[in-house]
């Protein structure tokens, strides 16, 4: 016979994402004693301390509260998953699902990716995080997200990635580069050049190890974690970068114009899909959402190659990208 409760275990994970007692049944609406008993009653049912006291400085959790926490949040989510279940007429699904992407790719696909989600499953929330990568594997093992948009690097076992489109690598060139008029370009064109490097882990190893890869070391004058920031430094004539995220105009956000460049070496593309902690039950929502980004790259990146695809003009009525590129195919 189970000697715990949920609710029990509701308090357990506000304590520990609040890392106060207090702040915790203020956000719950009930006392304070109450969320310390329910927390006494768990460490006493697991023989085990879940969180060190702090006096005056709050709680933080064990070794044994953080592989609990991870359990906690999979379990109640799926509680209540299974109760939104029951009370669905079958008409229309609902849920949640907490969602989160790298920071650098969020802003290129997911406003018209979570839109047309939303256009079909009207019901189902979706809560967008964005983070890097150290943040993004850290949220997925502690159970706080669920589903993330990543590229396939420097993953942990307890990761399950499931590819969704691969992109390749390319040179993005200020108006006006020697190299701009060409058809692609080397990286040993290149290496003697000035390099703003996009520094945020783990692009950072990845686009010097690509020059690496071929014996050569680019020459870094300037870096940023900001894809935005690189794109803009390279419209100023700064220097050249080597990215793989590309938004959809080849413009900064100081409307410089920026060319864009296929890299003629034979460099393998990477792989950009839903990452999630093996250890978390799938609920209806998370499955949804995993097989409509499925769905959606299929359909608009069916063949990879750089993160671009040609969008149609764009129609306001059209409420989305799809709708919008449905309405540019009419006669």
């Amino acid at each position: 016979m189970l000697r715990y409760s949920l609710r029990q275990l509701e308090y357990f994970v506000a304590t520990a994402e609040q890392c106060s007692v207090a702040s915790a049944a203020r956000m719950l609406n009930v006392s304070q004693p109450t969320v310390s008993k329910a927390l006494a009653n768990l460490e006493s049912q697991f023989s085990t301390q879940l969180f060190i006291r702090h006096h005056a400085k709050g709680v933080s959790l064990t070794q044994a509260g953080e592989h609990l926490l991870v359990d906690a949040r999979s379990l109640l989510r799926y509680a209540g998953d299974l109760q939104q279940s029951a009370l669905d007429s079958g008409a229309q699904i609902t849920g949640q699902v907490e969602v989160a992407c790298f920071m650098n790719v969020g802003p290129v696909f997911m406003p018209a990716l979570i839109t047309d989600f939303q256009q079909r499953y009207e019901g189902v929330s979706v809560r967008l995080h964005e983070g890097n990568q150290d943040q993004l594997i850290s949220g997925l093992i502690s159970g706080r997200y669920e589903l993330v948009l990543m590229f396939d690097l420097v993953l942990p076992e307890e990761i399950i990635f499931t590819r969704m489109a691969a992109f390749n690598p390319y040179i993005l060139l200020p108006e006006g580069h020697p190299q701009s008029g060409n058809q692609s370009v080397s990286l040993k064109d290149m290496v003697d050049d000035n390099m703003v490097l996009l520094d945020v882990p783990p692009s950072r190893e990845y686009f010097l190890g690509i020059f690496r890869s071929v014996g050569l070391e680019p020459r870094v004058s300037f870096s940023s974690p900001s894809l935005e920031m690189v794109r803009g430094m390279v419209g100023q004539g700064r220097g050249y970068s080597l990215l793989v995220t590309h938004p959809h105009l080849d413009i900064s956000y100081d409307g410089q114009k920026i060319v864009t460049l296929p890299l003629a070496d034979d460099i393998p593309g990477i792989d950009l899909g839903i990452a999630r902690h093996a250890q978390i039950r799938p609920t209806r929502a998370m499955k949804l959402f995993a097989d409509f980004c499925t769905e959606w790259f299929r359909e608009y990146y069916p063949r990879g190659g750089s993160c671009r695809a040609e969008p149609p003009p764009y129609n306001p009525s059209a409420g989305s990208l799809r709708a919008a590129r449905k309405n540019a195919e009419r006669p």
